[in-house]
């Protein structure tokens, strides 16, 4: 009874366009109401349960500090750095976008928080240069998918409280090469997009000594990703403290290094990330109850005994999941969809002799997918607003990339080792 409630709740809530938190919640809270003799109160300690988890921590901290970068004009440097570069070629602007979103992935770990800070700032300079507004569009939110696999992620840390077997500090090392991977499939794309329609900057090349003057200023930007990612990895201090240090430094450098932060910017600044932080762990509140429901009635038990029974292949299981999972990304958010789906698949992909942290990077990369993707794709609609365009003109060019996205989703599942080459060699 409780699960047929949770279900069809569920399903009417999100057909209605109730945000996913609340659908969340108020199917779970339905379910228990309506269909079981559990007091109410067992859904706000389910909620609280998950979000109180010292990891987490991490989350505030770093789309803080995403938020600083943007606001301190760590930023606008990198994406500087990047046109420099390439800016001249055709398609130049393009490859700019892609470098600069992959830099800041390295510090802020949130796809949103990339589609509206670095990928804003270059669709306006493509268009200013001659760029399609909706095909720039298109390309900024697509890009923006490498953050939530480029450490550090805010998708892995919740990945890893959901399933012991990896470790935060393992996924992180893993996502580096499935994330250059797909910085470089988004390079392709635009290559072949840009030659078809002869995209090209106007702007003059830089001199030598601009060159190296821009570099020089884009060295403390980039020094940050290698102080978060270097320090985990050496164990100087763990992701959440790694996020606090992310947070001063980014402060430090826009205050008296660039002299672009003032301190009447943090308070808009602050409560930016406040708003983000909230939305993001009252999604996982809700999914920890959701969750909650799925357990007590036993879904879990009767999805795993079902599909050991159809005595897959590891590799036809892990085909099916990447169809299960693209088709679940496409009205589910990452978040939830890690809570809700990887106590239940996780387990059955051990007992197969899949390598964990090979299937984490397979559930995180599907269920990311699913934020470009209609008719949720959250980054669709936060490009719309940044840079005022209409989502369907987004969504029309959206096709190209996608196929580029599925064709990297099989490769890695396909080459494990992908995955877990890096993990191995640094000791994970």
């Amino acid at each position: 009874m409780m699960i047929s409630i949770l279900f069809v709740s569920f399903f009417i809530l999100m057909a209605v366009g109730v945000p996913i938190a609340f659908t969340l919640a108020i199917s779970t809270w339905l379910a228990v109401i309506l269909g079981s003799r559990y007091p109410q109160i067992v859904v706000i300690k389910e909620m609280f349960s998950g979000v109180d988890s010292f990891p987490l921590l991490a989350v505030p901290f770093f789309i803080l500090a995403a938020e600083l970068m943007t606001g301190g004009a760590l930023t606008h440097h990198l994406l500087r750095l990047a046109a420099q570069f390439v800016g001249r070629a055709r398609g130049g602007l393009g490859y700019a976008s892609i470098i600069s979103t992959t830099l800041f992935a390295g510090i802020s770990g949130s796809a949103l928080a990339a589609a509206a800070g670095p990928g804003a700032m270059t669709i306006r300079m493509m268009e200013k240069s001659g760029y399609e507004k909706r095909y720039a569009s298109a390309l900024a939110a697509a890009v923006a998918i490498v953050d939530p696999i480029i450490p550090p992620s805010i998708t892995m840390i919740i990945y890893a409280l959901q399933d012991n077997r990896v470790s935060v500090g393992g996924l992180f090392v893993a996502g580096v090469i499935p994330g250059l991977l797909i910085s470089a499939a988004m390079c392709l794309v635009n290559f072949y997009i840009s030659r078809k329609r002869n995209y090209r900057s106007m702007d003059l090349r830089p001199t030598l000594a601009e060159m190296v003057r821009t570099t020089i200023y884009a060295m403390p930007a980039v020094a940050l990703i290698v102080i978060v990612v270097g320090g985990i990895r050496a164990g100087y201090f763990t992701p959440t403290e790694a996020s606090v240090i992310a947070v001063f430094y980014s402060l430090f450098c826009g205050m008296f290094i660039y002299r672009s932060l003032h301190v009447r910017d943090l308070p808009d600044i602050i409560f930016r990330s406040a708003m983000i932080t909230v939305g993001i762990l009252l999604i996982l509140a809700a999914a920890r109850a959701f969750a909650w429901v799925l357990i007590i009635e036993g879904v879990p038990q009767y999805m795993a005994d079902l599909i050991i029974s159809w005595n897959l292949s590891p590799i036809m299981f892990l085909l099916a999941v990447n169809v299960l999972l693209l088709l679940f990304g496409t009205f589910m958010d990452p978040l939830p969809g890690v809570m809700i789906l990887v106590p239940i698949l996780a387990p059955i992909a051990f007992s197969l002799g899949i390598d964990p942290i090979h299937f984490a990077m397979i559930v995180i990369l599907n269920l990311t997918i699913g934020l470009i993707t209609p008719p949720v794709g959250q980054l669709l609609y936060v490009v719309s607003a940044a840079v005022r365009i209409r989502v369907s003109e987004i969504s029309r060019e959206m096709t190209p990339f996608l196929v580029a996205y599925v064709v990297i989703l099989l490769v890695i599942t396909f080459i494990p080792a992908l995955s877990t080459w890096l993990p191995r060699l640094t000791g994970f």
